[in-house]
């Protein structure tokens, strides 16, 4: 018996070998193909087990995905053993789970009578929702065929209580693992919009209380289950995370053209799932509440029947629009065919009802809705901006006209950007999602600007040039000029609206990255934005722009950056003059500092504490920002050495302004303006930070040794590669009295402070700087110039970028 087991594996381990490794069966086919195998495998070992123990009433089922017949090369075999009692059972089970342990396959396995199954899932969902896709592999047939029968009758007696419990089940989940179609790195089962969502969708359905739209929702069911495969080839594991390091394998292994395409195939299967399992939810709901709302039927005797129920209530919304049982349906009277206005109608109307629109109404507005002339009426733009300017309940409207190609059809461009992933760790959604949601953020912004129209538009189309070659926004402003055009707006909207998309980045790359006391950054910024009506709505677009990003990309410190550049152009704008270049006048606390310092020789500072306001004007307690003040007479390797004493005592370096002047003839005293920010903790003492700065200046304080002593306490986290430094020189029109040097990294402790060393090496002055942090990037601009205190030549200048980029790397 023990030959024939044996033999048995090593068949079963050769065949499954060579199923896994044939290119040329992949998919649906292969997975039904390796279960099958897998059940012959498993019926022949039970088979053996039984006779050699000479158990009786017993039978090995399979549930879930094994169940289901989708067996992927890595995935676990659930199994039941169901048996009637008896004192072989142990023995049975150990026969069937060793081999398969022995041939390194991870098992969920349970051993139970067919009263302890019921009972199980009854008291656990998850064993409930296993058990619905129960088939007989081997033993006796009736007793798979008795517990089926009786778990799916259980199921759809407890389904008014069960799938409520389910759908909770489902929404925990998805904000576990977040939203499939938006992740980098998701989870093809767990997340919102996977394989779980997928099965509870089938639950749902084998509950007869209601059921799914069908229409591709197997075929995205089915590219997941590819990619998982490929996934599991690729990787020789178990997993279902799609990390970046595997997507390229994982997609030449589908034949898909790179990771890009990969994860926008991906995301279109999960898009898929998650709309249906919304539409399925709210189907559910309805029926409950019908069933929980419906009159209990009283005896009305021989030849009496039951009084008609009247018909759902329908509230007009608009015209051919009405609300029905809580969502935007279309009037009986609606002609989808005679009125191509009606889909942009029908959505304004239920965004600003707050409904959602209904399945049917999508499917038929997408069946028979014909195009919009060009231009577009005038409602077709009203309607677009109603439903634009709805804020939050935009979204699910959104998407229920993109499940069905609607948006596209209205928009065309709309289809390069559909599922693009972005790449960038900032970024929390795909291009089409970001820009819809810019939208929303914009439509609570629409009271600070006067064109609110204009505003709405340039949100969702600010990106629109991400899905072609080149720079973003240069493409953009080509394509909004087409798109506004089509979209009906006159000449001078149109090329407002153009403008705004080529500059949707230029007032927060200026606020973060140049010196707002330097005259030509002001007079850069007046140039492109023209007049101050287009101002503020670019202020706003670069707002709503940074609050849809991610939290990473907007926070009071930026916004009030942003704000001083805003009313620093709108000054230059309203008077038609611009500041003379020079330094600006030092304040009565700068100039007292400047004394003291000239006169004592020694560091002079003043730390202001404040707590920042947050986005409702409320001061937050936890974001305590630092403004310091530091006069020292003026000597090589400054900044250096002041950043490094500031790493020391962990304040994060926001912004730093570094001026020099002769306050009292006796040699000229350096004066940096700082905003930091504690890390954690309390702040650190103004008399411990002054000693500290004055023995890194004298030379007594080691702070690459400190820095390095701090680092080595905290481990560093395994598996990050941060691509390389770069530094670059900024166009030369950027300033007129200075050379701007530009430099990404990936943030640090003491970043500042080597930057500052590898410029002073260079024989370069820091004039200014403007430090900012993107998540796990630093974005850093400095204002260097030459011993003669002039900007740098053009050769120079390149030299030194090298220099630093070097001494970075």
């Amino acid at each position: 018996m023990t030959d024939s087991v044996d033999a048995q594996d090593g068949n079963y381990a050769a065949a499954r070998l060579r199923l896994l490794t044939q290119e040329a069966e992949s998919g649906p086919p292969r997975r039904a193909a390796l279960a099958a195998l897998t059940d012959r495998w498993l019926g022949a070992l039970a088979d053996d087990a039984a006779a050699a123990t000479g158990a009786t009433g017993w039978a090995l089922m399979a549930v879930g995905g094994y169940g289901r017949g989708e067996l992927s090369p890595r995935s676990d075999l659930d199994l039941v053993l169901l048996h009637e009692g008896g004192s072989e059972v142990a023995a049975l089970a150990d026969r069937i789970w060793y081999p398969v342990w022995d041939q390194g396959l991870a098992l969920d396995h349970s051993v139970r009578t067919a009263a302890e199954a019921v009972k199980t899932a009854g008291d656990d969902l998850k064993v409930q929702l296993g058990l619905l896709d129960a088939r007989h592999i081997a033993g006796d047939a009736a007793l798979t065929s008795a517990l089926r029968s009786s778990v799916l009758a259980d199921w759809r007696n407890q389904a008014p209580a069960r799938l409520p419990a389910l759908h909770e089940m489902c929404q925990e989940r998805a904000e576990r693992q977040g939203e499939l179609s938006y992740l980098l790195e998701p989870d093809l089962k767990e997340a919102r919009g996977g394989l779980r969502d997928a099965t509870a969708l089938r639950a749902v359905a084998a509950s007869w209380l209601a059921d799914a739209p069908r229409e591709g929702l197997e075929q995205a069911r089915t590219r997941l289950l590819d990619t998982r495969d490929a996934l599991h080839l690729v990787t020789g594991r178990a997993t279902d995370r799609l990390a970046l390091q595997e997507q390229d394998q994982v997609a030449a292994a589908l034949g898909v053209l790179d990771a890009d395409a990969l994860l926008r195939q991906v995301y279109e299967a999960a898009r898929r799932i998650a709309y249906a399992s919304d539409v399925t939810w709210r189907e559910v709901a309805r029926v409950l509440r019908a069933r929980q709302s419906r009159p209990r039927r009283r005896l009305l005797g021989r030849g009496r029947t039951p009084a008609p129920q009247a018909s759902p209530e329908r509230v007009p919304l608009a015209e051919g629009v009405v609300e029905q049982e809580g969502e935007a349906v279309l009037a009986l009277t609606a002609k989808p065919d005679r009125d191509p206005v009606l889909p942009l109608r029908a959505a304004a109307a239920a965004a600003q009802a707050g409904l959602p629109l209904s399945l049917h109404a999508v499917r038929r507005l997408a069946a028979a809705a014909g195009p919009l002339p060009v231009p577009w009426p005038a409602e077709a733009r009203e309607r677009l901006l109603s439903l634009l300017g709805s804020g939050e309940a935009t979204v699910p409207v959104w998407e229920a006209l993109e499940a069905e190609g609607l948006v596209t059809r209205l928009l065309p461009d709309w289809e390069r950007v559909r599922c693009r992933p972005q790449r960038n760790a900032v970024h929390r959604f795909t291009v089409d999602r970001h820009l819809v949601e810019t939208a929303v953020q914009a439509a609570g912004l629409t009271r600070r600007v006067g064109r609110p129209d204009l505003l709405l538009v340039a949100a969702l189309l600010h990106d629109i040039g991400k899905g072609w070659p080149g720079d973003h926004s240069e493409a953009g402003e080509v394509i909004v000029r087409d798109l506004a055009a089509r979209i009906g707006f006159r000449r001078a909207d149109v090329d407002t609206l153009a403008l705004l998309v080529r500059h949707h980045l230029l007032l927060i790359d200026t606020a973060t990255r140049r010196d707002l006391d330097d005259p030509e950054t002001i007079r850069t910024v007046a140039d492109a934005v023209r007049d101050t009506s287009t101002l503020e709505l670019l202020a706003a677009l670069t707002e709503a722009d940074a609050l849809a990003t991610g939290p990473a990309a907007w926070s009071t410190w930026r916004a009030s950056l942003l704000a001083d550049l805003v009313e620093r152009v709108a000054g230059a704008l309203d008077t038609g003059e611009l500041p003379e270049p020079g330094d600006r006048d030092p304040t009565a606390e700068e100039e007292r500092l400047a004394v003291e310092a000239g006169r004592t020789g020694g560091p002079v500072l003043a730390l202001h504490a404040r707590a920042e306001p947050d986005a409702e004007g409320a001061e937050d307690a936890e974001a305590l920002g630092v403004e310091l003040l530091l006069a020292v007479p003026d000597r090589p390797g400054l900044l250096a050495h002041a950043a490094g004493v500031l790493a020391l005592h962990r304040l994060t370096v926001r912004t730093a302004d570094l001026r020099s002047f002769d306050p009292i003839g006796a040699g000229p005293v350096a004066l940096l303006g700082w905003q930091v920010s504690a890390e954690y903790g309390a702040l650190p003492e103004t008399a411990r930070l002054r000693t500290d700065l004055a023995r890194a200046f004298d030379g007594a304080l080691d702070i690459e040794a400190r820095l390095a002593e701090r680092e080595a306490a905290y481990p560093r986290r395994r598996g990050i590669t941060a691509p390389p430094p770069r530094v670059t020189v900024a166009p030369g029109h950027t300033s007129q009295t200075a050379t701007v040097l530009e430099v990404r990294a990936h943030d640090a402790p003491g970043l500042l402070h080597r930057i500052g060393l590898a410029l002073s090496a260079a024989g370069v002055t820091v004039r200014s700087a403007r430090v900012s942090t993107l998540g796990a990037d630093a974005v850093d601009a400095f204002y260097v110039v030459g011993k003669d205190g002039q900007a740098l030549p053009a050769g120079r200048a390149a030299e030194v970028a090298r220099q630093v980029e070097a001494a970075l790397r």
